[in-house]
């Protein structure tokens, strides 16, 4: 779950990152990748 919790966040600071510069499908790859994390960390907590 730690593990699961640091990409999240480092998904987040790239996603941020790439708005501030304006690159958009780097962006969204990013909101992806949090997604992703997200939705594991999620089914881990429901398991």
């Amino acid at each position: 779950m730690k593990e699961l919790r640091r990409k999240y966040n480092s998904a987040k600071r790239k996603a941020t990152n790439f708005m501030e510069k304006g690159q958009i499908s780097a962006y969204l790859n990013a909101l992806f990748e949090m997604n992703h994390y997200k939705k594991e960390m999620l089914a881990l907590a429901e398991n």
